[in-house]
């Protein structure tokens, strides 16, 4: 039995808003401050809005208080990765077996929906345009600056969870206030621009509905992710200097000549092309890892304020998700202890935190440069024969991250990378285009595992 506690959270947004559900179903009074005004009344900004990928560990959580149900009727599945070469031809990866899918979501979707559970919990309330300028362990306060009328509010609580994101205004109040505070970013050479696919005249869609299209091309590539209404949502990422870049693609001519030679299936698909390529920003890619994460046993940060990641597993939210889970089982075990509470939920998150930052990295590289390598797609089907007749000793990698949350992102980085040693020596095999599916590799595999 929890004893009701005042908690503020800092940022409304998908981790923000989820975590106020789980807070408030244990009986505490929450109140949640954003910095932006309330989406759901303003148009969100177009551009930077990539759609998302709910998968295993996400669903476990919107589960966790019941709401799951709620966010399939907004969600689309996707059984595999559709590949476009630039010939034009396509190759269809299935994600994992027995129609195993992550699902389409579009992250202003989700996130609107997360509010509107939210404010339906009688103890939460939120509140936006509410800029946080200090954050205080000492008393527990918190201090605003209203965007639009410029009132100053100071607030407070008996625990703060700062969840307002990779530049999160809570942590760097933590890092000027506290000593010995580790932070590292780390930008990739690469940025993203949102492009789109409209639906068909009759509302249809244009490509496969149920599948993640990849158009692989060595340093940089595209990806397009179903909506509800048709369209597809593309990501271009895409590196910001270089001979094909977003430093020399920009003018109108430039981007057809391109996008024409580089994606030509894709071209036919965006008749708004050059004009999205020119409207919409081009943003950054970071990777953040920081600690400590809790603080005088008073605030703690969760989600990406903690761990921001690369989108490329499509585990940022499927891991702040988990976050909030493991807080959850933490308050039901631990109850009004919340310095153990604090205390484990940092030591067991913050490896997992690390190992999905680190995979979302090596998994970019897999997804631009390796997807259409015919070999790489011979160990994929090497190793998913092998799991299949032997589940209990082979769990793919991306079935361990993907569809198995009851296995840690730290667990599946170390097996993962052991597979990976296996499965280069395999591959070294002058002949194993024509015994990849022999008994003696398979002895060779089971040999390697002893």
């Amino acid at each position: 039995m929890n004893t009701q506690k005042q908690i503020s959270i800092v940022g409304a947004g998908l981790v923000g808003s989820l975590l106020s559900i789980y807070l408030a179903k244990r009986g505490h009074k929450v109140n949640v401050y954003e910095r932006r005004a309330d989406m759901r009344k303003n148009k969100i900004a177009a551009g930077r809005s990539i759609n998302l990928a709910l998968s295993d560990r996400g669903w476990r959580g919107l589960e966790g208080v019941g709401i799951a149900d709620e966010i399939k009727k907004i969600a689309i599945p996707m059984y595999g990765r559709r590949i476009h070469h630039v010939d034009q031809s396509t190759v269809y990866q299935p994600y994992g077996k027995n129609d195993q899918a992550i699902y389409s979501v579009s992250r202003a979707g989700i996130n609107m929906r997360l509010m509107d559970l939210a404010e339906q919990q009688e103890n939460v309330s939120l509140h936006f345009s509410e800029r946080c300028t200090a954050a205080s362990t000492k008393n527990g306060s918190l201090s605003f600056i209203n965007e639009h009328s410029q009132a100053e509010i100071t607030i407070q609580s008996d625990f703060i969870f700062g969840s307002d994101g990779a530049f999160s205004a809570a942590r760097m109040n933590m890092m000027t206030s506290n000593d010995r505070f580790n932070y590292q970013q780390y930008y990739i050479e690469h940025g993203y621009k949102e492009l789109h696919i409209p639906p068909g005249p009759n509302g249809e869609f244009l490509m496969e509905k149920n599948a993640l299209h990849i158009w692989p091309r060595g340093s940089y590539m595209m990806i397009a992710l179903p909506n509800m209404d048709g369209s597809f949502t593309c990501t271009l990422f895409f590196p910001f200097e270089g001979p094909d870049s977003f430093a020399t693609v920009q003018t109108p001519e430039q981007v057809s000549e391109f996008f024409n030679r580089v994606f030509p299936d894709a071209v036919p698909l965006m008749p708004t092309l050059t004009e999205d390529f020119a409207t919409n920003p081009t943003a950054s890619l970071v990777t953040v890892k920081c600690a400590p994460w809790t603080f005088d046993d008073k605030l703690a940060l969760i989600g990406d304020a903690a761990h921001a990641i690369v989108p490329f597993y499509g585990q940022g939210m499927n891991c702040g998700f988990e976050d909030c889970v493991v807080l959850n089982e933490l308050m039901e075990t631990y109850g009004d202890d919340w310095k153990t509470v604090f205390s484990n939920y940092e030591s067991l998150r913050k490896p997992d935190g690390d190992a999905i930052a680190d995979l979302a990295i090596a998994n970019f590289v897999e997804m631009r440069d390796k997807t259409g390598d015919p070999k790489f797609l011979l160990q994929k089907k090497i190793e998913a024969r092998f799991s299949e007749k032997y589940p209990d000793k082979w769990i793919p990698l991306y079935s361990m991250v993907t569809y198995s949350p009851h296995i840690r992102y730290s667990t599946a980085l170390r097996e993962g990378q052991k597979q990976e040693q296996i499965m280069q020596k395999i591959m070294a095999r002058p002949d194993i285009e024509s015994v990849w599916d022999s008994e003696e590799v398979e002895k060779a595999i089971l040999g390697a595992l002893s």
